[in-house]
């Protein structure tokens, strides 16, 4: 599990220097299944049984105030851009972990 943790971090990591590289540069349908792929690994590798909760908090809000950031600051060059690349990345992830904790409740 050691291995697939530091996977998921890299990922992160990675993922959210993207997000704010595209957002910059604005986003392809390549670079938006990049950040989605990222998302999914995070979700998937990163995330402990702990640390469920306080992620599904924290991704919720980022994925609201990246939507709302987003509109609020879309004439601004770039910061508009992040916070849409940030969705791009946070919300797959965020349904993933969402689903492993629904399974893991229906399993007890």
């Amino acid at each position: 599990m050691a291995g697939s943790s530091k996977i998921g971090g890299w990922a992160f990591i990675i993922g959210v220097l993207l997000a704010v590289i595209f957002g910059f540069l604005g986003t392809s349908a390549s670079f938006s299944w990049l950040l989605l792929i990222l998302g999914l690994i995070v979700g998937l590798l990163n995330i402990t049984d702990k640390e469920t909760q306080p992620f599904l908090l924290a991704g919720v809000v980022l994925v609201i105030v990246g939507q709302f950031g987003g509109s609020v600051f879309s004439s601004v060059p770039g910061i508009g851009g992040i916070f849409n690349a940030l969705i791009q990345l946070f919300a797959p992830a965020t349904v993933i972990v969402a689903l492993k904790s629904v399974f893991m409740i229906a399993k007890k």
